[in-house]
């Protein structure tokens, strides 16, 4: 907190910190790490940029990346106006949930790109087809209640599978979110409404990670140059905690661990107020890692070079 203070002072010369108000200098800091993450986020997409080699990778690499200073920007919008409608907090929420749902697509995408694999016909190569697929539990378990095989073989069906499992959110997602805004707008929507897209989303996004996982462990060996464990940790990572901590809020506020008297809102508004904060500092945390994950060094040649250089 000392550092973050310090860091703020010299960000806005002049001003006293100790004379603030809690919700000013939650504002000060809030944006504070906003900025960090965009500047994170611009330099990196600035570099690739610079090194526009591979339009297809890259063009998907630039969305992913965009994902936490959106998540950060759209969330300080709610603190702006942290006692707005809760249908306005609704839609900043579905905006980051849709854009969620674009990466993952892209992602999966970018992943058939690094295997040379069309993402439109599934066709797999001869020497990859044939590897066992293995479900992990509950998957397992659920397979066996229907007879299936809990081991499946690599083949046109299983990508094509995959794919759907994965892509299935990218509808799901928007469908809610727009089905959530309007009965919340016509004064529809009980509590049982709400957790029942809750549970809807959760198992939705749930299986399109899932899928993503098991993707990854069919073409790890190949995957491996590209570090695709490094670049899905970052999505996967953005999405738990998101949704989550979220959740951890609502249960935290439903027992009265979260009070009024703690902070300046009442509880409702707290909840959404912690929320909104945690995801803006962890914004900036990924936006460090996506340096790492997506770095540009692949295009730059730096890679290429850095092997010459080990092998010579």
């Amino acid at each position: 907190m000392e550092i973050l203070q310090q860091g703020t002072m010299s960000m806005f010369p002049g001003m006293d910190l100790t004379k603030m108000d809690p919700p000013t200098l939650t504002l000060l800091g809030a944006a504070c790490c906003v900025m960090l993450s965009m500047h994170f986020t611009v330099q990196l997409v600035s570099q690739h940029l610079f090194y526009w080699k591979n339009p297809k990778e890259q063009k998907a690499i630039l969305i992913i990346v965009l994902m936490p200073p959106l998540y950060a920007i759209t969330s300080f919008a709610g603190l702006l106006d942290i006692k707005g409608s809760k249908t306005f907090f609704t839609c900043l929420e579905s905006v980051k949930e849709c854009y969620e749902a674009l990466v993952i697509a892209k992602f999966l995408a970018l992943m058939y790109s690094y295997l040379n694999i069309s993402i439109s016909r599934n066709i797999v190569p001869d020497e990859i087809k044939g590897r066992v697929l293995h479900h992990s539990f509950p998957v397992s378990l659920f397979l066996a209640s229907l007879w299936q095989p809990r081991n499946v073989r690599l083949e046109h069906k299983t990508l094509k599978l995959l794919k759907y499992w994965t892509w299935q959110f990218v509808v799901v997602r928007p469908v809610c979110s727009i089905l959530i805004v309007a009965l919340q707008l016509l004064g529809l929507y009980p509590s049982w409404v709400s957790w029942t897209f809750t549970i809807i989303l959760n198992f939705s996004v749930s299986m399109a990670l899932y899928a993503l996982v098991i993707f990854y462990h069919l073409f790890a060996k190949e995957l491996a140059p590209h570090k695709p464990l490094a670049k899905f940790l970052c999505i996967k990572g953005i999405v738990f905690f998101s949704f989550w901590q979220g959740c951890a809020l609502d249960v935290l506020a439903g027992v009265g661990v979260i009070q009024s008297h703690h902070f300046w809102l009442d509880v409702e508004h707290i909840q959404e107020a912690i929320q909104n904060v945690l995801i803006i500092l962890e914004m900036v945390i990924f936006s460090v890692l996506q340096q790492y994950a997506y770095h540009v060094a692949p295009y730059s040649g730096a890679d290429k070079a850095k092997f010459e250089k080990k092998n010579e």
